[in-house]
């Protein structure tokens, strides 16, 4: 609303249409049941498409136009997206189509209904949650107790430090390579290319800590959203490390819908490949995005079809260099996620392949190394726990004696640029 407060209307219109439409499937049958459901997802995809891909695929329609002779003036709308509509919508989705299978029972308390799809912590950049889960936590009595704060104090304070001290310094070496690849030396360039992938790690798992941070302090638990998806051993097992909450509604409501595994191969190549090309549109309305989702599909794929062939070692050696692969790969592919169209994307890797040891510039990573092994080292530490629990443990002083460090590195070494969380415009 600070930003243009006619899109509280927005939110209001979508909490409105899911609501009684949850009740009119739980008080229905047949095929009213359906036509109840379909009215909620047409609605809230409507609401979706308009402010986040109307001027995309107006622009691609005239240079269809274009392409066979025809002169069509595009019509762009001068709109911006509301702040995390697309989780939004996906998390109001999630509940109706629960109500519709008879796993969930409508919700007849506005104002519950209401908290669960506006509820702060994690209203603008997810996790995306379920009402199920959600839904019975903002319903059940939280007394303030010292433990939930101290807990949420810690993951803020954790989330904080991975967001300011990592991902912070990590975007101004990234943009500076971005914006002129050709200035940049070929060894400069990859090495961006991987920073990449710990900045966009650190600003989103930095972002999710402190959202659960913030509902653990009212006493209210929400799903981890990651879970060291840097240490995957190949993209499957990295898209059930990465944004879960996402990977896992596409699973539940598109990927398992269309047949999941239980169909043929050609058939399940087809249904790998529609998620993966959605949840890249999800992300953004350029076709960047569509094919950095349709490289992951592709990824998939290609790595089921070697399974089916090549028997994997257990052997830890073989476990590290899989992982390297892993991330290798996945950073390659992250460059269409961070380009701004695929001409910038051409040119990093045009850059990458041929630019040598030639450079104009030279970037300075000061200790960005050190913080970047810290991510590395807390994912490795805490893949089987988590900071506020770790430290839950620990007596005063050494708890004291971290929160002082953290307090310290963010006040010291945090840069003075507003970089906002890159989720932020999803």
């Amino acid at each position: 609303m600070a930003l243009v407060p006619q899109y509280i209307l927005i939110l209001f219109v979508v909490i409105l249409v899911d609501y009684f439409s949850a009740i009119k499937i739980e008080n229905s049958s047949g095929k009213l049941r359906k036509t109840y459901l379909v009215l909620s997802l047409i609605s809230n995809i409507s609401i979706l498409c308009f402010f986040k891909y109307f001027n995309f695929f107006n622009q691609n329609i005239s240079e269809v136009f274009s392409f066979i002779g025809i002169n069509f003036e595009p019509y762009n709308l001068d709109i911006i997206l509301p702040i995390g509509l697309s989780f939004h919508t996906f998390q109001s989705m999630s509940y109706t189509i629960e109500v519709y299978r008879g796993n969930q029972k409508a919700e007849k308390h506005l104002g519950y209904f209401s908290n669960y799809v506006l509820f702060f912590p994690q209203m603008v950049a997810g996790p995306i949650e379920r009402y199920s889960t959600l839904g019975s936590e903002l319903r059940t009595e939280h007394k303030p107790i010292y433990e939930n704060f101290a807990n949420g104090f810690r993951l803020i304070l954790f989330g904080l430090f991975i967001k300011m001290v990592v991902a912070d310094n990590i975007a101004p070496l990234v943009n500076s390579v971005y914006d002129s690849p050709q200035d940049y030396s070929s060894q400069n360039i990859l090495i961006s290319i991987f920073l990449f992938s710990f900045q966009i790690y650190a600003d989103f798992f930095g972002y999710s800590t402190i959202a659960i941070g913030a509902a653990s302090m009212l006493g209210v638990k929400i799903i981890n959203n990651f879970n060291s998806p840097y240490l995957s051993k190949n993209i499957g097992e990295f898209w059930q490390r990465w944004h879960i909450s996402l990977g896992t509604w596409f699973r539940d409501y598109l990927y398992i819908p269309l047949g999941g595994n239980k169909v043929g191969l050609p058939r399940w190549v087809i249904n790998t490949l529609i998620v993966f090309l959605i949840s890249g549109l999800w992300h953004g309305a350029s076709w960047t995005f569509v094919m950095w989702g349709f490289l992951h599909g592709l990824m998939l794929v290609f790595e089921r079809f070697i399974m089916l062939y090549v028997k994997v070692s257990k052997n830890f050696i073989i476990r590290i260099l899989l992982t390297l692969k892993t991330f290798f790969v996945v950073s390659l592919i992250w460059v269409f996620f961070r380009a701004e169209n695929f001409e910038k994307a051409k040119l990093i890797f045009h850059s990458l392949l041929y630019n040598g040891t030639n450079s104009n510039k030279e970037l300075n990573y000061g200790c960005i190394f050190f913080f970047v092994f810290l991510l590395i080292l807390s994912d490795v530490f805490f893949r089987k726990s988590r900071i506020d629990v770790w430290l839950s443990d620990k007596n005063i002083a050494f708890r004291w004696s971290v929160y002082s460090l953290l307090i310290f590195c963010m006040m010291a070494l945090s840069g003075v640029e507003n970089y906002p969380f890159i989720y932020f415009q999803f």
